[in-house]
C-alpha cells in the first residue's frame, strides 16, 4: 500500500460491524463490502495475494475509504445492500449477487392479503423487513396462516362485487383456511381484527397475541391432533430469535436526514445520515474547526444548512439530539425513544467514532496537534496559569520504616520522559514519616533544579491527600516557589484532586484524558519507587546476610559477589572455588558457615 492516506485510514478503522466504500482518485464509488470487524475485513485487501484478478485492479484503484458502523452483522448486512442498490458500484456487480431482500406485505386493499414479496411498490401497502433470512419470513408466514384464516385470491372484494356475487368460494373455503369474505360470509370488521393482530405479530409484538397461541396449540392436543400442536410450538420456537425490526432499514422512517454533533475544546464533529424509502442510503461525517466558544447548538444549525446544501437535500424532516433553529420549512424533531431515537443514537456512534479516528491519524501525521489539544484540555481541566509542559510526580515507598526511598518521575507533553526519572534515598527521616520523606525530597529535588539553572516544571504532582501536599508546599515555601509552580495532590480511592488551600477536591470525569494522564504519572511514580525499593531491600538482605559471617568484611562480600552473583551462589560453592576468590583463611569461613548452617537446620 503506497498512498500513505490511504494507509493511514486503514490503519485507524474500528473493530466494529459496519460498512465499507471504496472510491478512486476521482471519488466515484467502486465497491461496498459489509464486515463484522471493519479494520480486519478492509486490512485483509492490502495484506493478501488475491488470485482473482478483478480484485487485484480493484484495490489497485482505490483512492479513498469512507465507512459506516452499525449495531449489528445483520444490519451491516441490510445497509450494504441498500447502498449497491443506490449506487451500483462497478466491482459489486461483478464480483457479489446482487439479490433483493423479501420483504412481508399487508397488501392496501379491502380484506388485505398478506404475503412475501421482493418489490416494494409505493401504493400505501405496509411492508415489514427485510428479512436476511428467509425461512426466517417464510415460518412467520406459516404461523400467521396456522392461527388466522386469510384470503390467497387477488380478487376485488369491494362491497359493489360481493353484493352482487360477483365471486365464488373456492378450495381454499372448504379446506377451512378462508372463511369466504368473496361471498360475505366473513365480515370485514372481523377480518380487520385479525389483521391488526398479524401486524402486533410480525412487529414483534408477542404479548397481546400469546393466550391465542396457547389456545390453539390446547385445542389441536385436546382433539389429539398432537402433530398439528407441535409444529406451532416449532414454528413460535424458532421466531423467539426473530429480530423483528432493524435500526438501519425501517418503513416507518422516511425521506429524512439525520443529524448529530460532538465536539471537544479545538474541533467538532458532525454526522449526516440521508434516508429514502426507510434506509440509509448516504453518510457523511465533517469536522469543524473552532474559532471561539461556539456551542454545539450555533455548529449544528450551521452543519445543517451547509451539508443539505451540498448533498441537495429536498427533505422536509429532520430528526436532531437536541432542537435547532433552522427555518420554518424544515420541521425539526428530537426523537425521545423508538426506532427514530435509535437511529440518532446511531449516527452519533459514527460521529464518535470519525472522531478517534481522527485523533489516532493526527497522533502519526501530526503529533503537535494532538499535543497541542491535550495540553489545552489539561490547563483547562486542572484549571492551571498555564499549559504543563512538564509535569513532575513524587512518591514514597518503605515497609515499616525500613529502607525509606522516593521517586520523581516526569512527563514532557504528556508523555513519559524517563531519561528525567529520578530516585532519592530517604537521608533526614527515621521511622515511617511519608510526610517528613515527602519534605526532603521535593526541597532537594527544586534546590538543585535552581541550583543548576534548570528548567522548573509547569505542575507538579504529589501521589497522597491533604497531608502529603502539605508537606510538599512546606518546601516550595522555603525555595520560594510556592507561586511559581501549580502542585496538586491526588488521593487514590476516590482519584480526589486537592489544591493548596482548597477544602473541596476537584472531581474529574472518568473518561477524561486529563484524568488519565494524571493516572498514568501516578502509576508510573509509584511502580519506580517500589522497584527501587525492593532492589535495595533485596542487596541490603544479601550484603547481610554474607556481613554476618565472622570475620568478612565489606571488601571480601563485594568480591565474592562480583564473581558468583548472588548470596545464594555462593552458599552453594565448593570450598576450592571459594579459595581461589579469597584465599584459604576466609574461603573456609564462608564454606563452613553455611555448611555447619545446613547440619544445625
Amino acid at each position: 500500500m503506497q498512498n500513505t492516506d490511504l494507509e493511514l485510514q486503514v490503519k485507524t478503522l474500528p473493530n466494529t460491524p459496519g460498512v465499507y466504500q471504496y472510491f478512486d482518485k476521482d471519488d466515484a464509488i467502486l465497491y461496498v463490502g459489509k464486515a463484522k470487524n471493519l479494520k480486519k475485513r478492509v486490512s485483509s485487501y492490502f495484506t493478501k495475494n488475491h488470485d482473482y484478478g478483478k480484485t487485484k485492479v480493484l484495490v489497485k484503484k482505490i483512492a479513498s475509504i469512507k465507512h459506516i458502523v452499525v449495531s449489528t452483522e445483520m444490519d451491516a448486512l441490510l445497509l450494504e445492500n441498500n447502498l449497491i442498490k443506490k449506487y451500483k458500484p462497478r466491482y459489486n456487480i461483478l464480483l457479489k449477487d446482487d439479490k433483493t431482500y423479501p420483504w412481508i406485505c399487508i397488501k392496501k386493499e379491502p380484506f388485505p392479503r398478506v404475503f412475501l414479496t421482493r418489490n416494494v411498490i409505493k401504493d400505501g401497502s405496509e411492508y415489514f423487513g427485510p428479512y436476511t433470512s428467509v425461512r426466517t419470513a417464510k415460518a412467520l408466514l406459516s404461523l400467521i396462516k396456522e392461527l388466522y384464516q386469510l384470503r390467497t385470491c387477488v380478487y376485488d372484494l369491494s362491497q359493489k362485487n360481493i353484493a352482487t356475487g360477483k365471486y365464488k368460494v373456492c378450495l381454499e373455503y372448504h379446506i377451512k383456511n378462508c372463511k369466504g369474505p368473496c361471498e360475505g360470509l366473513q365480515l370485514e370488521e372481523e377480518y380487520l381484527e385479525n389483521i391488526n393482530a398479524i401486524r402486533n405479530i410480525i412487529k414483534g409484538n408477542f404479548k397481546s397475541s400469546l393466550e391465542h397461541f396457547k389456545d390453539v396449540m390446547f385445542k389441536f392436543a385436546e382433539n389429539h391432533e398432537f402433530e398439528e400442536a407441535h409444529s406451532i410450538k416449532e414454528k413460535i420456537d424458532l421466531l423467539a430469535n426473530y429480530q423483528a425490526k432493524s435500526t438501519v432499514v425501517n418503513p416507518s422512517i422516511s425521506n429524512v436526514d439525520i443529524f448529530s454533533i460532538i465536539s471537544d475544546e479545538s474541533f467538532a464533529y458532525v454526522n449526516f445520515f440521508k434516508i429514502m424509502n426507510g434506509a440509509i442510503i448516504q453518510s457523511h461525517t465533517t469536522e469543524i474547526k473552532k474559532k471561539l466558544d461556539e456551542t454545539d447548538k450555533h455548529l449544528l444549525e450551521l452543519s445543517i444548512i451547509e451539508i443539505r446544501q451540498r448533498f441537495n437535500s429536498q427533505s422536509k424532516e429532520i430528526y436532531v439530539p437536541f432542537k435547532v433553529n433552522v427555518g420554518n420549512e424544515i420541521k425539526v424533531t428530537v426523537p425521545k425513544q423508538g426506532d427514530k431515537k435509535q437511529i440518532v443514537d446511531l449516527s452519533l456512534r459514527n460521529a464518535k467514532y470519525f472522531r478517534q479516528e481522527r485523533f489516532k491519524q493526527i497522533k502519526i501525521v501530526d503529533p503537535d496537534r494532538h499535543t497541542n489539544r491535550i495540553m489545552a484540555q489539561m490547563q483547562k481541566d486542572l484549571r492551571l496559569p498555564k499549559e504543563p509542559r512538564q509535569i513532575e510526580c513524587f512518591d514514597n515507598s518503605n515497609i515499616q520504616g525500613t529502607h525509606p526511598v522516593a521517586s520523581c518521575v516526569v512527563f514532557k507533553n504528556g508523555k513519559p520522559s524517563k531519561s528525567d526519572y529520578r530516585k532519592y534515598n530517604i537521608k533526614t527521616v527515621e521511622g515511617p514519616d511519608d510526610f517528613g520523606s515527602m519534605e526532603e525530597v521535593v526541597h532537594r529535588r527544586y534546590k538543585r533544579l535552581l541550583d543548576e539553572g534548570q528548567e522548573l516544571p509547569q505542575l507538579i504532582v504529589i501521589d497522597g491527600g491533604k497531608g502529603q501536599l502539605s508537606s510538599a508546599l512546606k518546601s516550595l515555601d522555603v525555595l520560594g516557589l510556592r507561586k511559581k509552580i501549580a502542585i496538586i495532590g491526588i488521593a487514590k480511592r476516590l482519584e480526589e484532586i486537592f489544591y493548596p488551600d482548597d477544602p473541596i477536591p476537584l472531581y474529574l470525569d472518568k473518561k477524561s484524558e486529563t484524568l488519565k494522564i494524571i493516572q498514568q504519572l501516578r502509576n508510573e511514580a509509584h511502580r519506580f519507587a517500589i522497584t527501587f525499593h525492593r532492589n535495595k531491600r533485596s542487596k541490603s538482605a544479601i550484603q547481610t546476610e554474607l556481613e554476618q559471617i565472622p570475620g568478612i568484611g565489606k571488601q571480601t562480600v563485594e568480591s565474592l559477589l562480583k564473581q558468583f552473583k548472588s548470596a545464594k551462589r555462593v552458599s552453594e560453592a565448593s570450598l576450592k572455588a571459594i579459595e581461589e576468590v579469597i584465599g584459604t583463611s576466609r574461603a573456609t569461613k564462608v564454606y563452613n558457615y553455611y555448611h555447619l548452617k545446613k547440619k544445625d537446620s
